[in-house]
């Protein structure tokens, strides 16, 4: 698989972020005979990708330094050599470091389909069940120490070895390797399985709310309150804020200005829209407002962002003024 510094590492954020849509669901886009992927990311210097959530599993392998990952409202500290096991209904996101220093992670990412039909006598689930039963006390962190991560780790490379698998024995060979991966992690987590019940639990919270993701998809741009968002998902006030905290991990303000946000960092670094412009496009009716919730969650400002991720076009000229 070659050495650290041969590695396709790529930054993070351009990748991930534009893959997320209003739901907050992010969609890999998958060869769909075959959904299975291997990635190398470095992440950090002030990005950091908004809560999402994904129809496929997730297995992310902390190759260097230590990351934390929000899972839904809780947090795990995850140092180098640990893996985390993220299933498909829980909103997750790995924080951004305020010293803007990078990490490493290794991600492998498939859909359930693949080993659920990956067996003839109908065993397939019983290789997921520790994906299906991360309920709010799961212990989502697979340690160092366990020697799990390394051997799970040498299996991740031997997937790579095979992708694109486009032979019978490329996706065999793929096949086997993941079926062996979730062996290791059926054995570490065999206190913890139960049924699906607590993931159809979940997908059912989940699917109340998307009439409200549809509509901010729809109108981002506009004025938006939490009372406009309880009365789209046809609930109080109160319960609503309760229930949207319980199922996404963040409360509805705090979605809103990650959703808008995210979309400002890409339209700072794509296109040649003054601040002006992206601030009244995504929703913040006051530039001074726009700029302060940006270096609030970026941990720098809109033009210093440009700056340093833009391709501004020759001769334009992009002002600071109250969005600093």
């Amino acid at each position: 698989m070659g050495t650290e510094t041969e590695l396709p590492w790529e930054m993070d954020f351009p990748v991930l972020e534009p893959q997320i849509n209003a739901r907050g669901v992010h969609v890999w886009p998958f060869e769909p005979s075959f959904p299975v992927e291997v990635r190398f990311f470095e992440c950090g210097e002030h990005h950091s990708v908004r809560m999402n959530r994904h129809d496929y599993f997730e297995l992310v392998y902390v190759y260097s330094g230590e990351v934390t990952f929000q899972i839904q409202d809780r947090f795990f500290p995850v140092k180098g050599g640990d893996l985390v096991m993220i299933g498909s209904t829980l909103y997750h996101h790995q924080l951004a470091k305020p010293d803007g220093t990078k990490d490493r992670i290794v991600i492998l990412i498939f859909q359930p389909e693949l080993i659920r039909t990956a067996t003839a006598n109908g065993d397939g689930v019983e290789y997921l069940l520790p994906f299906y039963s991360q309920d709010s006390e799961f212990p989502h962190v697979v340690p160092a120490q366990t020697g799990i991560p390394a051997r799970i780790l040498e299996l991740i490379r031997e997937i790579r070895t095979e992708l694109p698998a486009t032979s019978n024995r490329g996706r065999l060979a793929v096949k086997t390797y993941l079926k062996m991966i979730l062996v290791l992690l059926v054995n570490h987590y065999t206190d913890y399985l139960g049924s699906q019940k607590a993931f159809n639990h979940k997908q059912i919270a989940i699917d109340r709310l998307r009439p409200l993701f549809e509509w901010v998809d729809r109108h981002s741009g506009e004025p938006i309150t939490v009372s406009d968002a309880a009365k789209i998902s046809a609930m109080s006030t109160s319960y609503f804020m309760r229930f949207f905290k319980q199922v996404t991990g963040q409360s509805f303000l705090s979605y809103l200005n990650n959703f808008r946000i995210a979309k400002s960092q890409i339209l700072l670094s794509t296109t040649d829209k003054s601040i002006s412009e992206i601030s009244q496009e995504i929703g913040f009716c006051d530039q001074s407002y726009f700029g302060m919730v940006f270096r609030k969650l970026v941990q720098t400002t809109p033009m210093s962002y440009r700056r340093r991720f833009g391709k501004p076009s020759e001769g334009i000229l992009y002002r600071e003024e109250t969005a600093q």
